[in-house]
């Protein structure tokens, strides 16, 4: 299988854009090719929008960016590339003629994928010299944060090709899924189309507006299908006896006129009621704003399952287990001189940091120095496999100092100074950082335990020996004047 380092993208819009953006995060070069004059800065505003919220999802967690270069055709975009993505207007002709304009360009062991929502592959890749390697990779909006693609090949395309997306796909941290015959709309456009249809319906017979719409599904169903979708959730309805008691009590209704599959006639009058309506709904608000207000939420929603692992959840917290093994051990600005206080996070305040008094709020600063004190630990070994081994580090004592006030979007970091130790205590300072003042410190205790035993227990190996260098390289630091500070003692 091909080593996958540059990714050459062919359109460069909402979800162009979005790939980009999640292929940088994830440390991958990137190449695109859009004609829109405006294309650099549409992609480094949606690139800062999802860099802003991978660091809400995984806070402390960050790969080295790739690096991003726009391309003045479709030849230098994709030359160079090992994977192709081609994400144009679902013009199935404009596509056809630019997936064999790749296929040309690209290099023979390069795979092409396009995004499309629901155009045949076949019929896609009727014009490449080389349609074993066209792909379907159908992302979701945004890109950067839903973690499901689709993924349908053609009659010629090869499962070499459809096994090397796949694979590439989850690298990423996405969720393939395969669709197992070619069929228009795929799977979930089909769904989603079906949706549309029956909303456009209401709005065209004056029986809803939107924004009533878009309120019975996120005040309802739309909570549900984020982490059972629409069978585990009928079963569940059927009570003790399952889908068959469902089937049997709710089938009936299949047979009522409860929709209209039929999509109403887009007259100009349903066009302006819709637009008109939505503008309404939308109150003014940018769409930048719009869509950072949807990625919080979506962190929100992401967050709370990963805790579940469970569904989308578990998907983010499987890629941040793996990010967390890329970054390894030594993730530290102070690597070639461990003698001096080690530098393990750094950030910025962020909107929901902020309190009433335009500050940020007093829990954030024990955050900042809890995700520095995590990044510790992964440097001294305590990664995925170690903690899946029963064994990690719980804090158990914490004094925490407020010097000094932040404010949004100032950037932040954190300084680490250990103290002791010994096989079972980590003896930690932390001192929160901005613009090279201190505004706060926390000293913590920590102890190695056997996380089922729930009992303190000796670390040794590599972890133990990277505990006992960091002791050794810190013992001629001057000892912190606040360590061991008593709450109330004259500062």
């Amino acid at each position: 299988m091909i080593a996958i380092k540059t990714i050459g993208l062919v359109g460069g819009g909402v979800i162009g854009a979005g790939w980009a953006a999640r292929f940088l995060l994830n440390g991958f070069d990137v190449t695109v090719f859009d004609p829109d004059p405006d294309i650099a800065r549409k992609l480094n505003e949606v690139t800062a929008n999802a860099r802003r919220a991978q660091a809400k999802l995984m806070s402390g967690l960050a790969l080295p960016e790739g690096t991003l270069r726009v391309a003045a055709s479709i030849d230098a975009a994709v030359r160079d590339a090992d994977f192709v993505i081609e994400s144009l207007p679902e013009i199935e002709a404009l596509k056809i003629k630019v997936l064999a304009e790749i296929d040309a360009a690209a290099r023979p062991s390069a795979v092409i994928a396009t995004s499309t929502s629901g155009l045949l592959p076949t019929r896609l890749q009727s014009g490449m010299a080389h349609p074993e390697r066209l792909v379907v990779g159908h992302p979701f909006n945004p890109v950067y944060l839903l973690p499901l693609v689709e993924i349908c090949g053609g009659e010629k395309t090869s499962q070499a090709t459809k096994d090397i997306a796949a694979a590439l796909y989850e690298r990423i941290g996405m969720r393939p899924l395969h669709v197992r015959k070619e069929i228009d709309g795929f799977i979930a456009d089909r769904l989603l189309e079906a949706l549309w249809r029956e909303a456009l319906w209401l709005v065209n017979d004056g029986i809803a507006t939107t924004e009533e719409i878009d309120d019975a599904v996120r005040y309802g169903a739309g909570l549900r299908w984020s982490f059972m979708g629409t069978f585990l959730i009928y079963r569940l309805a059927g009570g003790e006896a399952g889908m068959r008691h469902f089937l049997a009590q709710f089938g009936p209704a299949l047979k009522l006129p409860w929709t209209k599959l039929d999509a109403p006639e887009l007259t100009q009058e349903l066009i302006d009621t819709v637009s008109n309506q939505s503008d309404q709904q939308a109150g003014g608000v940018s769409i930048r704003d719009l869509e950072r207000k949807r990625d919080d939420c979506l962190v929100s929603v992401l967050g709370a399952l990963r805790a579940q692992d469970f569904a989308a959840g578990a998907v983010v917290k499987a890629h941040e287990a793996r990010i967390m093994s890329l970054l390894g051990p030594a993730e530290t600005e102070a690597e070639a001189d461990d003698s001096a206080p080690l530098c393990l996070w750094r950030g910025r305040v962020l909107s929901e940091w902020i309190d009433y008094n335009g500050h940020m709020t007093e829990s954030r600063y024990l955050q900042c120095c809890a995700e520095a004190s995590d990044a510790l630990l992964r440097r001294i070994g305590v990664d995925a496999a170690y903690l899946a081994s029963g064994r990690s580090f719980f804090t158990v004592e914490t004094h925490l100092m407020h010097l000094g006030q932040a404010k949004l979007d100032e950037a932040l970091r954190v300084d680490t100074q250990v103290l002791g130790g010994d096989a079972k205590r980590l003896h930690v300072f932390h001192r929160l950082s901005r613009d090279g003042t201190v505004i706060a410190t926390a000293e913590q205790m920590l102890l190695h335990v056997d996380t089922e035993a729930e009992r303190a227990v000796a670390a040794d190996g590599a972890v133990l020996a990277a505990v006992e260098h960091l002791i050794r390289a810190h013992a001629a630091l001057p000892r912190p004047d606040s360590a061991g500070r008593a709450v109330g003692a004259k500062r």
